[in-house]
């Protein structure tokens, strides 16, 4: 039995996760900014749910979830990093307060999550850790320049904590989800106040006044919480998983543009050496 803590269960794919785990009877720490939209978790599992109020931006709730999940249940042995919101905005139109509040959930929580889980997965020499990012940190979409980038740090830290946990016992593994019947295009779904007219063919047409893919995302948060599991309980799980087939076609497409990119100015790149 494996013991899961998971940030953001209040809906979507944490909370789909968080039931697909405690149903197949593991443990599981389900948190919320507000514990009472996770507290019926508790109610339905009381001895294999822990439900548990935690902002990821307050390194005090941090610590103290990591505690409480030690003193309940011993130990967390899977560390899944689901808390996060979008923003969407032109670069220039980027509020500095927005998108300091943006990476402190999105990239800088999960950094605090990840080392208060650390201790205790090192000490046991296994665990696993589950970024959950996007596929924007590759597709990059106009309007989503700072949400691709919190999400690329995110990835770009897994990558090398990949490296420094594997010899350990500890898997690190990031998630790109395309679109998913969530509610991350509607009520999570964030925006700048500054709105400039030169953007209106670009960034502005991803604001939210323009976005009809709410209710229609072809993704369903219940498959994806059951390829979470199968990924993590596969023993070697991936550096990158891709999540939906629009996650598939989308990343794909963004490989197979930059591969070409690279060999047309391959002239160019290797012509800097010292030896060219």
């Amino acid at each position: 039995m494996n013991t899961w803590l998971i940030t953001g269960c209040s809906t979507g794919l944490g909370r789909a996760l968080a039931r697909a785990v405690l149903d197949r009877g593991d443990n599981a720490v389900v948190t919320a900014r507000d514990v009472t939209k996770v507290e019926d978790f508790a109610e339905s599992h009381p001895r294999t749910a822990l439900a548990l109020s935690l902002d990821v931006t307050d390194p005090e709730q941090v610590c103290d979830a990591v505690r409480q999940a030690d003193a309940r249940f011993g130990g967390v042995d899977v560390l899944v990093n689901n808390a996060g919101y979008g923003y969407r905005a032109a670069v220039e139109e980027g509020g500095d307060a927005d998108v300091q509040r943006l990476f402190a959930t999105n990239f800088f929580g999960a950094v605090s999550m990840i080392k208060a889980v650390l201790p205790g997965m090192r000490a046991r020499r296994s665990g696993a850790i589950v970024n959950i990012s996007s596929i924007g940190a590759r597709i990059c979409a106009p309007g989503s320049g700072y949400y691709s980038a919190a999400k690329a740090a995110l990835e770009g830290m897994s990558g090398s904590l990949r490296k420094e946990l594997g010899p350990l016992g500890i898997t690190v593994t990031a998630v790109e989800p395309g679109a998913f019947r969530t509610d991350f295009a509607g009520r999570s779904l964030t925006e700048s106040a500054t709105v400039i007219d030169d953007y209106a063919d670009t960034a502005g047409r991803r604001r939210k006044v323009h976005d009809t893919s709410h209710g229609h995302q072809p993704g369903d948060p219940a498959k994806a919480a059951a390829a979470l599991i199968t990924a993590v309980g596969s023993g070697r799980p991936p550096a990158l998983l891709l999540l939906g087939t629009d996650a598939l076609a989308a990343v794909s497409g963004v490989l197979d543009d930059e591969r070409a990119e690279i060999e047309s100015w391959r002239h160019l790149t290797t012509s800097t050496d010292l030896s060219a």
